[in-house]
């Protein structure tokens, strides 16, 4: 018996069928693919992180330690830091000099005394005075001599003697007299001449050359311009006196500046060589600016009961100008390293980015956002630390 061949169809058949069985078995022998989508996301953030060295993601237990807060505008004192000066309190200074030309004979007052109104500070010898009094001895017995010709005068008159003429003309001359008198006495007052110093000239008719300069005001002798044996005039400053008790602050504040400071602004000033910080309040602000620094003057009133503010020592000058809005980030908030300032920004699902910030100094616990930030995001603002812990310690197991 002759066996016949399957057609070609079939074969083509039962071929198929072969390849489709041993395609099912080799997928049989792969392994089945990862079920939920939740640790596929996982795994891509965990990846996603450890490539991302400012990425951190915070475990549970750390989550419950960290605070988020949007980032928002507060008003803000955002103090002026310039530099000052100090200097005398000018209401408080007297530049003393010598009310006659004459010659120092003595000298009574040394830079750094406590002198009072009144005291003698040095003594002149002044021919200028001496002859101012005898002017005015002769302007008194001008007067006398007058007074008395009106005196007979009117004896004259009544006994028709005299007309009434002669008598007007001689009270003329003794109205001159009186005023050429009181010229001559406001001359020596104008002298240095007290009126009782005055009046002993005329019961005594003596006439001194000596000229006192005295203090005119309370305080320290803070400088002194002459030496004995000199001569002055009344235009010489021999003696500057000032009460250092109260001095002021100069400070120059730039033209960009200057419209957030106001008269009544609290001002705190600090000096190298004085522990503790003295405030005051802005006195005066200048009206005009100075073309070659740009800057306009600023000056405040401080105490000095201790007198450690000298005239002419440098200070810094903080100035407290009104409330502004401005963004701000509390200080809490502020992870510095590398020397650079940053905050933790929150990405969503437990994972926070460290963003680099630029930021001014504190003012009432916070930090007024100069760049980095626009406002609105979510930031750490308790727990940064730990946070900025653990992420370093991400990289380090990751290394």
């Amino acid at each position: 018996m002759i066996a016949r061949l399957p057609s070609p169809s079939v074969l083509r058949r039962a071929t198929l069928a072969a390849a489709l069985a041993t395609a099912l078995v080799a997928c049989g022998d792969k392994p089945a693919p990862p079920q939920g989508g939740a640790s596929a996301d996982a795994a891509k953030a965990a990846a996603k992180a450890s490539s991302d060295p400012s990425l951190v993601i915070a475990p549970p237990s750390l989550l419950e330690r960290v605070k988020v807060a949007a980032v928002e505008r507060k008003p803000v004192s955002e103090p002026l830091s310039v530099v000052g000066r100090i200097d005398f309190d000018e209401q408080s200074v007297a530049r003393i000099g010598a009310s006659v030309t004459g010659r120092v004979t003595e000298l009574s007052g040394a830079v750094g005394q406590t002198v009072r109104p009144g005291q003698v500070l040095a003594q002149l010898h002044s021919t200028e005075l001496g002859q101012a009094q005898l002017g005015y001895l002769k302007a008194n017995a001008q007067r006398d001599l007058a007074g008395k010709a009106v005196e007979r005068a009117k004896l004259l008159l009544a006994a028709d003697v005299i007309g009434s003429a002669e008598l007007q003309r001689r009270e003329n001359e003794l109205q001159v007299a009186q005023v050429e008198k009181r010229a001559a006495a406001d001359q020596l007052r104008v002298m240095g001449m007290s009126p009782r110093e005055i009046e002993r000239t005329i019961e005594t008719g003596a006439i001194t050359s000596t000229s006192s300069v005295v203090a005119t005001v309370g305080g320290v002798i803070v400088e002194r311009k002459v030496n004995k044996g000199q001569v002055v005039q009344p235009a010489d400053v021999i003696f500057i006196v000032a009460d250092l008790a109260r001095v002021w602050v100069i400070a120059q504040v730039p033209e960009s500046q200057i419209g957030r400071v106001q008269p009544g602004q609290a001002v705190t000033v600090e000096v190298t060589s004085v522990p503790d910080p003295v405030t005051g309040r802005v006195a005066w602000v200048a009206d005009t600016v100075n073309p070659e620094t740009r800057t306009v003057t600023v000056r405040t009133e401080v105490p000095n009961p201790k007198r450690q503010l000298r005239p002419e020592m440098l200070a810094n000058v903080s100035i407290s100008p009104e409330p502004v809005e401005r963004l701000v980030v509390p200080s809490s908030a502020v992870v510095r390293e590398n020397n650079q300032e940053h905050v933790f920004v929150r990405a969503g699902d437990g994972r926070f980015r460290l963003t680099r910030v630029s930021l001014a100094d504190e003012t009432d616990g916070l930090r007024v956002v100069q760049s980095g930030l626009k406002g609105g995001e979510q930031i750490v603002v308790d727990g940064a630390f730990h946070l900025n812990s653990e992420r370093l310690r991400a990289q380090t197991e990751g290394s």
